[in-house]
């Protein structure tokens, strides 16, 4: 097949167009490339902000559309495409209030959510907007995604205080659930609905269990090869002071993505292959945020 990727330098985007190229595919990525690019790749650069006539001429089998984040951006890449044939959209979570009922399915009521404001609004403004140009597209909204690749701070700084024998403060008592999803297991998906073009169009994508954050800790040590000693602090702290993810607790609903993908990455597999590459790409890190120092100087 012929796809396009957008973006294709940094985690999620990166890992996509790595894994269709792996599998056979000509790959195309547009970036401004600032960045090492997959090997394998045809890199049309440009800034998403100026197509201009790049992709002119061009007849693609799949778009694979991770980096789009407003309906701006979409409007702009939508009108630069010339010919393709199957639309795979990376959305969001996010687009779902938190006031909902849970867990969320496809058909929850999308809107604002105050823990996430205007990411998830443009994600939705982007997802209406293809709806109405690009009939057969697919939407898939993920909840945390994480694996190889993985350029934010949050698995690493568990890596970290686990590699320096921390113990690790955590949240009240740790029961706050977090649902995941590998970014293998996205790709797999995406094979699914190019392969099997399923009649549902919109898909909550994810790991059928949710962990707690003091589970989620644990493995995250047990894959650096430690045992996470923990230290309880009070809800009166912030926690996004010393612990990467919000106060912020939801459940998807992935019924219908079990029906075509029966299975998943179990979540300590997926942290420990995340694990091992980060061992020996650690600047792949960036806004590593101050989370140690934090605690050194408010919590010990």
């Amino acid at each position: 097949m012929r796809i396009l990727v957008t973006g294709g330098t940094t985690f999620v985007s990166k890992y996509v167009a790595e894994w269709f190229v792996k599998r056979g595919d000509e790959v195309y990525v547009i970036n401004r490339n600032t960045r090492e690019q997959v090997s394998g790749v045809h890199l049309i650069e440009c800034d998403r902000a100026d197509l201009g006539d790049r992709l002119k001429g061009l007849k693609f089998d799949a778009v694979l559309d991770v980096c789009t984040y407003n309906e701006a951006q979409l409007s702009l890449l939508l009108d630069a495409l010339s010919e393709f044939d199957d639309y795979v959209f990376i959305s969001t979570s996010a687009v779902y209030p938190e006031t909902n009922e849970q867990p969320f399915s496809e058909t929850s009521q999308c809107g604002k959510n105050s823990i996430w404001g205007d990411y998830g609004v443009n994600k939705l403004n982007a997802e209406s907007l293809l709806q109405k140009r690009v009939k057969n597209a697919y939407i898939l909204r993920p909840p945390y995604l994480y694996g190889v690749y993985e350029n934010l701070y949050r698995e690493a700084f568990v890596f970290d205080c686990a590699e320096n024998d921390r113990s690790f403060y955590i949240p009240t008592n740790g029961q706050m659930k977090l649902q995941f999803f590998n970014v293998s297991d996205l790709c797999r998906f995406i094979e699914i609905l190019l392969n099997e073009h399923p009649e549902e169009k919109v898909f909550n994508v994810g790991n059928k269990e949710s962990v707690s954050i003091r589970e989620w800790v644990s493995l995250c040590y047990k894959a650096v090869g430690k045992e996470a000693r923990f230290i309880s602090v009070d809800s009166s702290i912030n926690q996004r002071e010393y612990f990467p993810f919000y106060d912020y607790e939801y459940e998807l609903d992935v019924t219908r993505q079990e029906s075509l993908m029966t299975d998943t990455k179990s979540l300590f597999d997926g942290l420990k292959e995340e694990y091992e590459w980060y061992r020996d790409n650690k600047d792949s890190v960036y806004n590593r945020k101050p989370y140690a120092e934090f605690i050194d100087n408010n919590l010990k």
